[in-house]
């Protein structure tokens, strides 16, 4: 394998620690800023400055050598940045066999609380998912006009090591906002590396949504992590008088369960963390909430 990443981001980054046991052949991908690029190779990933400001021609040479993509950069209200700058390359890369697009449950937008899945029509509500939804569009398009599969991975909320609520109870920053009816999916970054590993092995086609399997209250999981840790939980919030960015509230407007059911019968993936409970107690157990946070 030859595999080339564009975002090596929080995600990606779990699939790339996960993919180096095996010993690939070569791994690249692209940072935003010169310091994380240094930080990339000193660790021994073949990285490259991508800013999505201009074609590189650096770029363009990894996406040549590589047999698998991995993308998991965000769109923007121009464009995907991936292919307003690359998507020749990516059409012209004559050793491509295999994409993974990072995505968003958001796609599906609001069903009021009721479950989702594959064969639901999108009707995303956001204008980020607008623009996501747009991007899956023009990556499927430009994939299987070159006759390669592309998998697209639709990510529920995404939580692991450092990015968790044992952390923010344990600093101080956890809220407990409370919207009746209000449910989340929620995935552990280990589960996310694990199926985009399986999206490759089996060259899967189509979209596939990536979550556990507990659709749960956000409120829940902010008072399971105050018990893991022995403190008392912080106070509830009612959701209509609570102060929030715009962009956290727009969370709160799509209301939904997503269905799981394709990740495993059709990639046969199954979760290590299957609800935010086992996630908690494994990061609790690994030192979250009772360590210092990184950085």
């Amino acid at each position: 394998m030859h595999l080339f990443v564009f975002g090596l981001g929080y995600s990606a980054m779990a699939y790339v620690t996960l993919q180096r046991r095996t010993a690939p052949a070569w791994i690249g991908g692209t940072a935003r800023t010169a310091d994380k690029v240094a930080e990339l190779r000193a660790a021994g990933i073949d990285a490259v400055l991508f800013e999505g400001r201009g074609a590189s021609a650096t770029v363009a040479a990894c996406v040549r050598k590589a047999t698998h993509l991995l993308v998991s950069i965000p769109p923007g209200p121009a464009g995907d940045p991936v292919l307003l700058d690359h998507a020749g390359d990516v059409a012209a890369a004559e050793n491509l066999r295999s994409i993974v697009y990072l995505s968003t449950v958001g796609v599906y937008g609001d069903h009021a609380g009721a479950w989702v899945d594959e064969e639901t029509p999108e009707r995303p509500v956001s204008a980020r998912s607008v623009e996501r939804l747009a991007a899956e569009r023009a990556w499927r398009n430009l994939a299987h006009g070159g006759g390669r599969t592309l998998a697209i991975l639709r990510l529920a909320g995404i939580y692991g090591p450092g990015r968790n609520a044992l952390r923010n109870v344990a600093d101080g920053t956890a809220r407990r906002l409370v919207k009746p009816g209000q449910v989340f999916n929620r995935i552990h970054v280990d589960d996310i590396a694990a199926a985009t590993e399986t999206a490759f092995l089996r060259a899967a086609d189509g979209a596939f949504n990536v979550t556990d399997d507990h659709p749960s209250p956000p409120q829940d999981v902010v008072a399971e992590a105050a018990r893991l840790l022995g403190v008392p939980p912080p106070p509830e919030i009612p959701f209509a008088t609570a102060e929030l960015s715009p962009m956290a509230r727009s969370f709160y407007g799509e209301n939904k369960r997503v269905s799981n059911g394709r990740l495993k019968a059709e990639l046969g993936v199954r979760l290590r963390y299957p609800n935010y409970r086992a996630g908690l107690a494994a990061l609790l157990a690994a030192g979250e909430g009772r360590t210092p946070a990184a950085g």
